[in-house]
């Protein structure tokens, strides 16, 4: 079963994001759980939120990978959503 991890950032954050970035990467780097990972993207092009799919049948792995997750202890996040998802296609 999949979970899309998805976070938005509080306005004028990414001082925040930039800061903890090598932290958050090296923890979904870790997590063998995540298959897809990388940061929403706004119409100029800046970072400034999260979406991070992972493969596993325990919303609470997610809830405590974001709970601990370096962006979201550094108060980056204005909005966090866990949504399970039933992929239909893949190529």
């Amino acid at each position: 079963m999949l979970h899309a991890l998805i976070c938005t950032d509080k306005p004028n954050h990414l001082h925040v994001r930039k800061a903890n970035r090598d932290a958050h990467l090296a923890r979904v780097k870790a997590d063998e759980r995540i298959v897809q990972a990388g940061p929403l993207l706004d119409a100029t092009g800046e970072m400034c939120g999260s979406l991070i799919v992972f493969d596993t049948d325990s919303r609470a792995h997610v809830e405590a990978f974001v709970a601990a997750d370096p962006y979201a202890t550094a108060g980056l996040f204005a909005e966090v959503r866990i949504v399970t998802w039933n992929r239909v296609l893949s190529r």
